[in-house]
């Protein structure tokens, strides 16, 4: 079985599709993973509900998911975030807001536990470094968890002995799936924060026991012209070309 993993696609359908093409172009997969925050920040957060709900499927909840419906308060966010999150609230339908309300915080597929956060903290928890990947370990009881939320691709690995270890996940570099326990963060499609602005998921192949991230091209002006259009802040159209 062949699973693509999306996180943090921010309402940039624009991103979202040219993912889309490539899980195609690399063959086609079976399912979707989508670890949270599908809105907020860009400018298509309707189309991009409603894109998804037409895949086959499993999503959990992000913050800002949650805000979009009032679910989490805003004074947890930036003032740019917030600005665009009151801008999201009025695009979104009624049906795409019950399936937002419909999420939940985490879903378990097997031997992997999928959060938007963190194990512990499934909303709201970074988890960027070894001292915090070390407590989440202890936290869950599956072999391994996918993660979103800090926009950067992360592979962090506990061995037998509970050494934990963490790299870059890196575009074309395989990561079996073996006995060593993991928790994967796939980066941004809509946001990547990691100094490349191209859109970063991954595909797992479970039967080859392996996942793979992926770097994809589009086109971050056209992007930007919607956002500026909508009148977003002019902080979140800036930073879509830098991937910061």
């Amino acid at each position: 079985m062949r699973i693509a993993i999306l996180a943090d696609i921010h309402a940039n359908l624009t991103a979202f599709t040219a993912v889309l093409r490539d899980c195609v172009e690399r063959g086609g997969v079976d399912e979707y993973w989508f670890l949270g925050d599908m809105v907020n920040y860009g400018p298509e957060p309707e189309k991009c509900i409603k894109l998804a709900q037409r895949l086959k499927h499993i999503a959990v909840a992000g913050n800002h998911d949650l805000a979009a419906i009032g679910e989490l308060p805003t004074r947890l966010f930036n003032p740019d975030a917030v600005l665009a999150l009151e801008w999201t609230k009025r695009q979104l339908s009624q049906q795409s807001i019950r399936t937002l309300a419909g999420l939940k915080q985490q879903e378990v597929r097997g031997d992997f536990l999928l959060v938007h956060g963190s194990p512990r903290d499934p909303v709201n928890e970074y988890l960027i470094s070894k001292a915090l990947a070390e407590e989440n370990f202890r936290v869950f009881k599956n072999r391994y968890a996918f993660v979103a939320h800090s926009h950067e691709p992360l592979i962090f690995r506990m061995e037998k002995e509970g050494r934990v270890s963490f790299v870059r996940f890196t575009e074309g570099i395989g990561q079996v799936i073996g006995d060593a326990r993991l928790i994967i963060n796939p980066g941004s499609v809509g946001q990547p924060r990691d100094g490349d602005p191209r859109a970063s998921y991954a595909i797992l192949d479970s039967e080859a026991s392996m996942i793979r991230l992926y770097r994809v091209s589009y086109d971050i002006g056209a992007v930007q012209r919607k956002m500026v259009k909508a009148n977003l802040p002019m902080r979140l159209v800036a930073r879509l070309e830098k991937g910061l």
